[in-house]
């Protein structure tokens, strides 16, 4: 199986070397589109075949586990690889019209590229080092594409994203040393069976902490999220949409992943930390977004506010709460995403995404309009919209476990979300413009309307698809809940005979 998951893994970084070498003409933005439909294809075939198996896992170079590196997929890393392949197709396309010549010049599409595939390689491998590994791919593309083009709300809001995440890259790497030191191995599955039988386990805790706040910042948690709203606005739409789609969630990713399979010992006190962290982080983000009045920036915060919902499902620690953290994930990425392509387009043809500034859009450009209010609606949770069915998982989970607290706490910032969207709605799209100008597509070109248009249709129709069938996607998260409450078989699959 290891030419399956290293298929999907090293696409994207080829697609970045043509990308780089063909950038001072179109083939560069070509090349990129053509490789992820390809990477698409891959993660698809990848996804297929984990559906049928479980769980297959890969060895490379030979070496068995736990010493080598392993790459394994089970159902949560496979629709995670396809979920980042879609977002990454839809992007690309985007770009064709949202990317200027000198970004490509300066190398916006290999960037771009080697970002997608350090998020996939996080998504897929086994061992924590290489984790690591990716994270660091992902946060040197990441400032690239943060700073490209090099103005100074971009350099200010570069300086700090990176601070904040180097402070994380050294808890991370120094929990990786201590839990080296106190187990001899880093391999997922190999520490999944190591540290329950450690002698220590108060020093397995405060090594699950210190793992907690190095991921905590990659989630945008509270009090780590502050790095977030100050950087996503800055970049090229392109870039806040990959970034506000994938980011994240990688680091929602590896929370759920460590407190599953490795930290799953101390729950009691573990897990009722990531609670209060799941309440102030869905409480925060909300007002923060409550108290903005430009397009990217409401937006950015409601990045922050939506992650406390993914993180409340782990931290509830239940089959079904872990449903709808699953479900939330992917329903997230899709709908965060089209947002910022859709805040794109707003600023393309109304001038500025500062909701004081630009106003008329529904009047003279109706079908931008109903492409906003399927993903917004969608993210304030109105049914029977994909996120009314991830809010509502999560709030029965809670009243489950008569977690009434986080359960009211879930239903308030849904609410307020409904707010801010309203706002956005009621500024961009109903009151007239104060300028008095007409916004409208017909100032895009037919081949910037098709690019533009395209991939926030795409992810529109997954939005209606995931919400008015949502049965499937249900099913498919309960067996990826089942898996992380039960790794057996993924520990068998990557340890073999060394798991008895």
């Amino acid at each position: 199986m290891s030419w399956l998951l290293t298929i999907p893994l090293v696409l994207p970084f080829l697609t970045a070397v043509a990308a780089f070498l063909t950038r001072e003409s179109d083939w560069g933005r070509k090349v990129s589109v053509i490789g992820n439909v390809v990477f698409l294809g891959a993660a698809v075939l990848l996804f297929s075949h984990v559906y049928d198996k479980g769980v297959i896992a890969g060895q490379m170079g030979g070496w068995p586990a736990p010493f080598g590196i392993t790459l394994v997929a089970d159902y949560l890393s496979a629709v995670m690889v396809v979920i980042t392949a879609i977002t990454a197709l839809a992007v690309s396309v985007y770009a064709l019209s949202d990317i200027n010549t000198r970004k490509e010049y300066l190398g916006y599409h290999a960037l771009f590229n080697i970002l997608i595939g350090g998020v996939t390689g996080a998504f897929i491998t086994g061992d924590l080092f290489n984790l690591y590994v990716w994270f660091e791919v992902m946060l040197i593309s990441s400032f690239g594409l943060l700073v490209l083009g090099g103005s100074k709300a971009q350099i200010d809001g570069g300086v700090k994203y990176v601070t904040i995440n180097l402070v994380s890259t050294i808890l991370f790497l120094s929990g990786v040393g201590l839990l080296y030191g106190m187990t001899g191995t880093l391999n997922l599955a190999d520490l999944a069976l190591t540290v329950p039988a450690l002698e220590n386990q108060g020093l397995v805790t405060v090594v699950a902490m210190m793992f907690m706040v190095a991921f905590g910042v990659k989630a945008a948690v509270f009090p780590l999220f502050f790095w977030l709203p100050a950087s996503y606005h800055t970049p090229a739409f392109s870039v806040s949409a990959v970034f506000a789609g994938l980011l994240t969630k990688v680091g929602v990713y590896a929370l759920i992943r460590m407190f599953t399979l490795v930290f799953d010992q101390d729950i009691g006190f573990t897990h009722t930390v990531l609670l209060w962290v799941a309440a102030l982080t869905m409480v925060t983000g909300v007002l923060g977004a409550a108290a903005q009045n430009d397009m990217r920036k409401i937006l950015s915060f409601h990045i922050v506010s939506q992650i406390g919902y993914m993180i409340m499902g782990l931290a509830l620690y239940t089959p079904l709460a872990l449903v709808g953290a699953v479900f939330y994930l992917v329903h997230h990425i899709v709908v965060k995403a089209n947002l910022f392509l859709i805040a794109g387009v707003a600023e393309r043809i109304a001038g500025s995404t500062d909701l004081g500034k630009i106003g008329g859009m529904y009047k003279t450009a109706p079908f931008l309009g109903i492409l906003f209010l399927i993903p917004a609606f969608s993210l304030a949770g109105f049914p029977p919209l994909s996120g009314f069915w991830a809010k509502y998982v999560l709030v029965a989970a809670a009243l489950e476990d008569q977690a009434w607290i986080i359960a009211g706490v879930a239903l308030l910032v849904g609410l307020l979300t409904i707010y801010s969207m309203t706002k956005i709605w009621a500024e961009a799209f109903w009151k007239a413009h104060p300028e008095g100008t007409d916004p409208t597509l017909a100032t895009l070109t037919a081949a910037e309307r098709r690019n533009l248009l395209l991939p926030i249709g795409g992810m529109a129709v997954l939005t209606l698809i995931i919400g008015f069938f949502p049965q499937p996607f249900v099913s498919f998260a309960e067996t990826a809940s089942m898996q992380l409450l039960d790794p057996s078989p993924y520990i068998e699959t990557v340890l073999g005979e060394a798991a008895q």
